[in-house]
């Protein structure tokens, strides 16, 4: 789907890939397609670190998408 979308035009990452920003980052659904479980008030949003990796929803043992909810200095 973003094969051809760099870095830095790319708003939505899955588990696993590295943040290319500090940013703040929302649960945008399971890669499974999946609606449940819901992840847990603490899982709905992230901080990353540039090249930090997006983590999976522990509780729900899930990968998932993270879509970009703001940048940070």
């Amino acid at each position: 789907m973003y094969e051809y979308e760099t870095s830095k035009t790319k708003t939505r990452f899955r588990t696993g890939e590295e943040s290319p920003w500090h940013a703040l980052y929302r649960f945008d659904g399971y890669l499974d397609g999946s609606a449940t479980p819901s992840p847990t008030a603490e899982e709905r949003e992230i901080e990353l670190e540039f090249d930090e990796n997006f983590p999976p929803i522990r509780s729900a043992s899930k990968g998932c998408w993270w879509k970009l909810h703001r940048r940070l200095p």
